[in-house]
């Protein structure tokens, strides 16, 4: 398992080795040990979640309350998907930075994102599965959105799938603009992400 850190500090790319053979292919997705060793504590996984997707759905931009935050360990399965994570903490050095992956049912890599990031994706095929290992169940009072449109993000998804072919959710057509997020004051800040990381490397 090969592991390296995104471009916005916090999420990393986890590539496992592919086995194929006469019946198809085995990888190990997700392995505890390199885990723990590329971000420095172990995941804890404390609800699974999976969605099924058609081309041009695009999901997020989503991110939840921190303290406490919800980590996501995402895994494309079948099809594939443009996977972006955004940096939505307010006070971050790298505020409203982000980076995209291919993930998909081939090379079966995974990303994680850490406590306070924003996470959104496009589906990229008909019948695209996506598993996501969370820290902490879903809590609704907890999440929140910004808009995976705002201009002033500049998320690539039109160079994937023409604009007039995306489908969204109500909610996340409606969400606000990343400045507009931080104005209202839901965004986590720098400093409570820090000290989630801290807590969780504590021995």
């Amino acid at each position: 398992m090969e592991a390296r850190e995104l471009g916005v500090p916090g999420a990393w790319l986890f590539s496992p080795p592919v086995f194929p053979d006469a019946r198809g292919a085995f990888a190990a997705p997700f392995q505890a040990g390199v885990f723990a060793d590329t971000v420095g504590h172990p995941l804890h996984v404390a609800q699974a979640n999976t969605s099924v997707s058609r081309r041009g759905v695009l999901r997020g931009v989503h991110f939840a309350d921190v303290p406490p935050g919800q980590a996501k360990y995402v895994q494309c399965s079948a099809g594939a998907v443009l996977d972006v994570v955004v940096d939505v903490r307010s006070d971050s050095p790298t505020f409203g930075a982000w980076d995209a992956v291919r993930l998909d049912g081939t090379t079966l890599q995974a990303v994680y994102l850490a406590e306070g990031l924003g996470h959104a994706f496009l589906a990229l095929a008909d019948h695209t599965v996506t598993t996501y290992l969370c820290s902490r169940e879903y809590e609704p009072a907890a999440e929140h959105g910004v808009s995976p449109l705002d201009p002033a993000l500049g998320l690539p998804w039109e160079r994937w799938i023409p604009r007039d072919e995306l489908v969204l959710s109500d909610k996340d057509a409606a969400a606000p603009g990343l400045d507009e997020a931080r104005a209202a004051g839901t965004l986590p800040t720098w400093a409570a992400c820090r000290e989630r990381r801290r807590a969780l490397r504590a021995p």
